[in-house]
């Protein structure tokens, strides 16, 4: 196993804080790229967790919803969790990276040229996309 956050991911077992530097991870990636972009949950949280996290999709869903709580997902990620599809310290951890990230992000993209900016995105959507049907 290496250090880094896939790593931890690639393990069998992994420990909590390998787990929790991998969430805040995600949740950072979402948040920089959602302040790049404008994008979330649904394009950035979700396949991060089914595809690093090793979670299942009622589980990444509801993680992602929990994540982005206040007040986006309140009522969905209530459902998820009566119904034990919802990892309340990774949504925590998420949202922490998230609002770190999208600072970050939206200084970034003050500094990039639009059509740069349009390409970075395009080909983002198609690694994402690959990577979810290759393993669908």
């Amino acid at each position: 196993m290496h250090a880094g956050a896939y790593g931890c991911a690639a393990a069998p077992q992994t420990s909590a804080s390998c787990m929790a530097l991998l969430y805040l991870a995600i949740g950072l990636g979402a948040g920089l790229l959602s302040g790049l972009f404008g994008i979330g949950g649904g394009i950035i949280i979700v396949p991060a967790l089914l595809l690093v996290g090793r979670m299942q999709p009622a589980m990444a869903t509801g993680t992602s919803l929990g994540a982005l709580l206040l007040p986006v997902g309140a009522l969905g990620a209530w459902q998820y969790y009566k119904n034990g599809h919802l990892d309340i310290r990774a949504s925590l951890l998420i949202a922490l990276g998230i609002f770190i990230g999208a600072y970050v992000g939206a200084i970034m993209m003050q500094q990039l040229n639009p059509m740069m900016a349009k390409r970075v995105f395009a080909i983002f959507l198609i690694v994402v996309s690959v990577r979810i049907w290759a393993t669908a």
